[in-house]
């Protein structure tokens, strides 16, 4: 009887033990995959606000940058021409139409209170742009350059995580999904980021 007893006793513990072991275990995996989950929308917001700066940028200098200070100089003090454009149709006398367009520039605008005005990004810091979010001195990597397609030279910008907080996210993934996080291809006219 009493060996019965001390055997009950030694499996009531050992399974306690291992209910808390097990308990334990999956509280961490939910509390890492928030944790995570948490991390990767920080740094999508932060490579949303750069492909913005990056698409701005190109559309005033007719190519997109890799240089980190160039892009900063172009968000702190960098213009957009506001433009009027008015198109004159006027039909000449044997039926078909000539169309004028008049542009007029009506004044500048700037970049940072166009793009990153503090309603739409009111964390918004030109200091850390180019920094990862949980990281106190990784930068996003960035390139940039000009590529041919169809006999064509066209502009392709890349910027993604250099410190993934997921450890699933590796570079040699062969699914782009599964890379680290980022926007823009090498070999595509893309901006589209891999989380889209």
């Amino acid at each position: 009887m009493e060996k019965t007893r001390i055997i009950s006793i030694s499996f009531l513990v050992l399974s306690l033990f291992l209910a808390g072991f097990l308990g334990n275990s999956i509280y961490k995996s939910i509390d890492d995959a928030d944790r995570i989950a948490t991390m990767e929308r920080q740094i999508i917001d932060k490579l949303i606000m750069i492909r913005e700066a990056q698409i701005a940028y190109q559309a005033v200098n007719g190519q997109y940058t890799s240089d980190w200070d160039k892009l900063k100089s172009f968000v702190d003090s960098g213009q957009f021409f506001l433009t009027s454009k008015i198109e004159h149709i006027i039909t000449l006398d044997y039926g078909a139409d000539s169309v004028y367009v008049e542009i007029d520039t009506l004044g500048t605008v700037a970049v940072k209170d166009s793009l990153f005005s503090a309603d739409k990004y009111p964390n918004f810091d030109l200091v850390t742009m180019s920094i990862v979010p949980g990281t106190t001195d990784k930068e996003f990597a960035m390139w940039a350059d000009k590529i041919e397609k169809s006999n064509v030279r066209v502009d392709v910008v890349e910027v993604w995580n250099t410190a993934p907080v997921d450890p699933k996210r590796k570079e040699d993934n062969e699914a782009r999904t599964k890379k680290p996080l980022r926007f823009g291809s090498r070999t595509s006219i893309t901006t589209a980021g891999n989380w889209e």
